[in-house]
């Protein structure tokens, strides 16, 4: 019995780098098509919202100052996920987010992240653009909760996933299966068949060893 971490962070803005911090991250266990469990918890970074992104995400620093320490919810998410495969829309944002704060609590990433984004352009390559809300629209699929908030595409414990990117709980998606429709090369050079007209895009983010 497969299982993957299906993983979504809102945070004050696109670069941790240049001091963009967690304020949200929703977290679904999916096994055989499933959800089995999920963690979903505001976190108080010690920062203020931005109008635009409060505008964006309706959290607002009020809402933040009432939130556990981001220490502490990243311990409690880190111990959800533990080694599971990780999965995400867009993984490029959500690892580099992920990788930051985990490193604040001295603890790094070893599994590799997949991404639906990139999955979404090879099987939806007619899509007018391959945001989350394009895709549901293209594939009419419908809307449940507010946008640009963690939970919103995670449905309770117990439920299917809405499929939208498709579903990454099917079977061409499962980690096993997804491996095997890429190249076996070490984890930093996995990259996804493609039409030889089509430029080759990794669907598979590497691990985070200590100390990169």
């Amino acid at each position: 019995m497969e299982m993957i971490a299906v993983i979504d962070f809102e945070t004050t803005g696109l670069w941790p780098d240049a001091g963009a911090r967690a304020t949200e991250i929703a977290v679904v266990r999916v096994r055989e098509g499933s959800i089995v469990d999920r963690y979903q918890s505001l976190m108080n970074a010690g920062v203020r919202i931005p109008p635009f992104i409060e505008s964006l995400t309706g959290i607002t620093d009020a809402m933040i100052r009432r939130a556990p320490p981001a220490a502490e919810v990243m311990r409690q998410a880190a111990d959800f996920i533990g080694d599971l495969p990780l999965v995400a829309h867009h993984a490029a944002f959500d690892r580099k987010v992920l990788d930051a704060e985990l490193a604040r609590i001295h603890q790094y990433r070893r599994q590799e992240f997949a991404c639906t984004v990139r999955l979404a352009r090879r099987l939806y390559p007619d899509a007018p653009n391959h945001k989350l809300g394009t895709l549901r629209e293209y594939a009419r699929l419908p809307v449940a909760g507010r946008a640009h908030r963690a939970e919103d595409p995670l449905p309770p414990a117990g439920g299917r996933p809405r499929p939208v990117v498709p579903d990454p709980t099917d079977r061409a998606f499962r980690p096993r299966s997804l491996h095997r429709t890429l190249p076996t090369t070490n984890p930093g050079t996995l990259t996804a068949r493609r039409s030889p007209r089509s430029p080759v895009e990794p669907i598979l983010d590497p691990p985070l060893s200590r100390g990169r």
